[in-house]
């Protein structure tokens, strides 16, 4: 299990975030988990996921609407999920050099709402790789759970990853 990129602390005070090893497709292990850490949705993210998407149902921007329906309250758009997840993502500092494209999102499920005020992270597993036919690269295939801070799953599904092979020796 590998978290974030904040290594050590020194006896005389705070962690120090310093730059992992970066990781190639060689050296993805299926089977490997990574946990991000915790980020607040704001109603600034409600907000601003509203101008973006363009979805303005009541549920998502009427709080007197919203209060009378299933959930009691405003939701998030379900794709802020999807965002949200892509950008805990890029916390995994060691994938950043090696990382090229999202590649798929597949089987992604809705599980419960996104309210304001919650605090949610991300799980990765590494559920499968395969190389490229060329060898300069391969397709790393993530199982990716979206949770609050309760532990309760709110999204999860796959999302595939074209990512670099380890460069030979010296050719750097």
């Amino acid at each position: 299990r590998r978290d974030g990129d904040l290594r050590g602390r020194g006896r005389a005070g705070p962690a120090v975030r310093s730059r992992p090893a970066p990781l190639y497709f060689d050296d993805v292990e299926v089977g490997s988990e990574f946990t991000s850490g915790e980020r607040l949705v704001t109603e600034a993210d409600l907000v601003g996921f509203t101008e973006i998407s363009g979805d303005r149902h009541p549920v998502h921007t009427d709080a007197a609407f919203a209060a009378a329906g299933p959930f009691g309250q405003r939701i998030l758009q379900g794709p802020f999920g999807i965002a949200v997840v892509l950008g805990l993502f890029g916390q995994f500092a060691a994938f950043t050099e090696a990382a090229i494209a999202l590649t798929d999102i597949g089987d992604w499920r809705f599980r419960a709402p996104i309210f304001v005020g919650d605090r949610v992270l991300l799980r990765m597993r590494i559920a499968g790789k395969t190389p490229s036919r060329s060898g300069r690269r391969g397709l790393v295939d993530r199982h990716m759970t979206l949770l609050k801070s309760g532990g309760e799953i709110a999204q999860d599904g796959r999302m595939g990853l074209l990512i670099a092979r380890r460069p030979p020796a010296g050719s750097t």
